[in-house]
């Protein structure tokens, strides 16, 4: 075991391939921690969202979330599913609780990137538009 440790010991002080391993980690190191004070500076406080009233939502968004109110029945199959709010823009919540519908774009060809997500249950649901595929949200105030 002592045998073991001394030899780590003397290949982390060696210069092992031209550079000294120590000199490394401590690059990396610094790298590392310059890495996750970034994440504290420049994350996003899901709190922030900006808002949006129904009246200024594309009429196709308006139909929407008639439908989404009544149950359906949804024009795309993906309507409804579980969105997993991964860009952590949408306030932090339990999983399952968001769910997202497809905001019909005209001359598109496929879905499009409007989307309507509804968190919690109908009765008592908050809604958010995007129309940018998830790169910003806007709470919609009925």
């Amino acid at each position: 075991m002592i045998k073991q440790s001394t030899m780590l010991w003397a290949y982390l002080f060696s210069a092992g391939r031209g550079r000294r391993p120590l000199v490394l980690l401590r690059k990396w190191g610094l790298l590392t921690l310059g890495l996750l004070l970034s994440s504290f500076i420049f994350a996003r406080d899901a709190s922030l969202v900006d808002t949006i009233a129904l009246s200024q939502l594309p009429r196709e968004a308006q139909q929407m979330l008639v439908l989404i109110k009544q149950g359906g029945p949804y024009p795309y199959a993906k309507d409804g599913v579980v969105f997993k709010n991964y860009e952590g823009l949408l306030p932090k919540q339990r999983r399952g609780y968001y769910h997202e519908f497809t905001v019909k774009t005209p001359k598109s060809r496929g879905r499009g990137a409007r989307r309507i997500i509804e968190g919690g249950e109908n009765t008592s649901a908050e809604y958010f538009y995007t129309d940018n595929h998830y790169a910003s949200f806007r709470r919609i105030r009925e």
